[in-house]
């Protein structure tokens, strides 16, 4: 049996496996074909190749366990097989459910994702758009995306980006995945206006993101159809976070009249503020009446009474896989498409 030289591992043993990293090499000599060959077969470039020589490459290949690398390819091509997903925050169900969605849409379509936390940082989010340039990624998914600098120049760039749950900060950056908060946030308005909630308040998202800022018009212009008008005192802006909520909720529980009714931006701020209609011995919904909206996946385990609207994170993925497509594709008018996904209001014991 021959020796490795130099401590190397044992090459040129024709019916062995090599014991260090398999090369196409190790697979060329195996299959006994040239290396020209097996790049051919892997390539599906196989026109000058037998059907036997290719199923015998093939064959070797998954004895082998050969990997091709992928960086020479990405080099020649500029494009890698990497799609980049930048998220505002991990620790958020609902957004950790729509990233698993995309992922497992992409992996089903040979294309690896890398998720990335911006936390909302125009800074933070440029250094990972920059990051992603450097990576090669044929694309980059932005849930949640902030106006920046480096978003600016990409959209200018005409790079495929597809903007999730979120629109686009700035006009033409791209194709948007998500659903028609105006018009989920006015049904809820709709619906306190027929359970007689006179007085409401709202607590919403940050107004620099379309959800946000839509989900609120959308409610406020639902009531004010009915001629309900909001008191501008009980309007509160707040991060998407329960510890926001909370906060907002001291404030707004604090002074009379009380709201009969709240309108949350997310589950997130609806938990925060019924913690604290516990703590100040306010019953949900015989005091106040709590709507939250996503859905958040947590809903079944921790808030079981919240009425909410879902949004259906599973299909996220298919819708941006397809969309991603187009713009692989560069199909015409697709930077301007919107990909509106189905909501549905959730009537639970809170509203």
């Amino acid at each position: 049996m021959p020796r490795p030289q130099n401590g190397g591992p044992i090459r040129g043993v024709r019916g062995s496996r090599p014991s260090g990293k398999v090369t196409i090499e190790h697979v060329a000599e195996k299959a006994g074909v040239s290396i020209a060959t097996v790049s051919r077969v892997l390539n599906g470039i196989d026109k000058k190749v037998s059907g036997e020589t290719i199923e015998r490459v093939r064959s070797v290949i998954a004895e082998m366990g050969y990997r091709p690398t992928r960086v020479g390819r990405a080099l020649r091509r500029l494009e890698s097989h990497l799609v980049g997903m930048l998220i505002p925050d991990t620790t958020n169900a609902f957004y950790a459910a729509i990233a698993h969605s995309v992922e497992s849409a992409l992996r089903a379509d040979s294309t690896a994702m890398i998720l990335c936390n911006t936390a909302e940082n125009p800074a933070v989010q440029d250094a990972y758009l920059e990051e992603m340039e450097g990576h090669l990624a044929r694309g980059i998914a932005l849930l949640g995306a902030v106006p920046s600098p480096g978003l600016e120049r990409l959209v200018a760039a005409a790079t495929p980006l597809v903007f999730i749950n979120r629109k686009p900060p700035m006009a033409g950056g791209g194709p948007f995945v998500g659903i028609d908060n105006y018009a989920a946030g006015r049904e809820i308005g709709q619906h306190f206006v027929e359970r007689n909630y006179q007085r409401c308040a709202v607590i919403h998202g940050p107004s620099g993101s379309s959800a946000s800022r839509e989900r609120f018009e959308g409610f406020r212009d639902g009531l004010a159809a009915a001629g309900v008008r909001l008191d501008d005192r009980g309007v509160h802006e707040a991060a998407l976070t329960m510890s926001a909520g909370y906060s907002a909720a001291v404030e707004l529980l604090d002074r009379q009249p009380l709201p009969r009714a709240i309108f949350c931006g997310n589950d997130l701020i609806a938990y925060g503020v019924h913690r604290r209609c516990r703590e100040v011995n306010l019953r949900v919904p015989a005091d106040v009446a709590l709507f939250g909206f996503d859905d958040n996946p947590l809903n079944e385990w921790l808030a079981p009474w919240l009425s909410t609207v879902h949004v259906p994170y599973d299909q996220f993925g298919p819708a941006t896989q397809r969309v991603f497509q187009r713009l692989w594709d560069a199909k015409p008018g697709i930077r301007q498409h919107q990909e509106l996904l189905p909501y549905r209001l959730v009537f639970r014991s809170s509203a």
